[in-house]
């Protein structure tokens, strides 16, 4: 029978991390699937469940988590409402509640395999782990990002600098939401640790992208990019596939989006 669990772990800022485990409670010792939620995402986003319980029914243990700085709160787990903890994020904060969660499940389940999947800029900071931990099996990115900066324009910078703030619209909710300069700092900073293309490169675990080829938010281009820089890279178009692959919050059906079902098919099919 399919089992959910949640667990909390202690993020960054001593921000917690809210998660939840899916497996079969008749597998004995299922391997592991990390999955990373994108930029204004959470772990119980649209369809996150479903493939959850799709993997779980499937012979795997599939951890889903919300970054201590998504603006999730226990309080209210659908939605991003904590706007300063949301304006306060940054990479680094999102790589170290990361390495909580890998660090968490290795410890957990020692004598099991760890893959990651990551959405959008949960991609992203997939690519990222991958290029530099032993630990992690096999990669799978969904929609990925290959620079982070791309989640803001460039000609915000000079007065996110001088303001201190710049505001991205909730596409859902129409609702402007706070970026703090930090984040920017922070990506200026480690420009070089943070450069996606660059830790394609090194990406030695097998790696599958996949996306939609009618994204609007990451054009498919984005993943031709990251394939031609890590040439083992197995690359998948999803025809007529958007950025969530027809999924939307809050989904009620509990049938998959067709888009989203063949993602989780060759995600699948990848890993066995």
């Amino acid at each position: 029978m399919i089992q959910t669990e949640p667990f909390e772990l202690t993020g960054s800022d001593e921000k917690p991390i809210f998660g939840d485990i899916t497996y079969d409670d008749l597998n004995t010792d299922p391997d592991n699937i990390i999955f990373i939620h994108g930029f204004k995402g959470f772990k119980d986003w649209g369809a996150h469940h479903l493939s959850a319980a799709f993997f779980a029914s499937r012979g795997y243990r599939f951890i889903k988590f919300n970054l201590s700085h998504s603006g999730v709160t226990a309080k209210n787990p659908n939605d991003v409402t904590d706007l300063n903890a949301f304006a306060e994020n940054t990479v680094s904060k999102e790589m170290f509640d990361l390495e909580q969660v890998i660090s968490d499940v290795a410890q957990k389940y020692p004598d099991t395999k760890i893959n990651l999947i990551g959405h959008s800029r949960g991609g992203g900071l997939a690519i990222l782990q991958a290029a530099a931990d032993k630990r992690i099996q096999h990669l799978i990115t969904w929609s990925a990002i290959a620079d982070f900066s791309s989640l803001w324009k460039k000609e915000q910078e000079a007065e996110w600098m001088t303001t201190g703030k710049i505001y991205v619209e909730n596409a859902r909710t129409k609702e402007k939401m706070p970026l703090n300069s930090t984040l920017l700092e922070d990506f200026n900073q480690h420009k070089s640790a943070y450069n996606i293309l660059k830790a394609a490169e090194k990406v030695k675990s097998p790696w599958l992208i996949l996306h939609g080829d009618d994204d609007v938010n990451v054009k498919f281009s984005v993943a031709q990019q990251l394939a031609q820089h890590q040439i083992k890279a197995k690359i998948q178009k999803i025809a007529g596939a958007n950025h969530v692959y027809g999924a939307s919050h809050p989904y009620t059906s509990t049938k998959l989006p067709a888009h989203l079902e063949q993602v989780l098919e060759k995600s699948l099919a990848f890993l066995q």
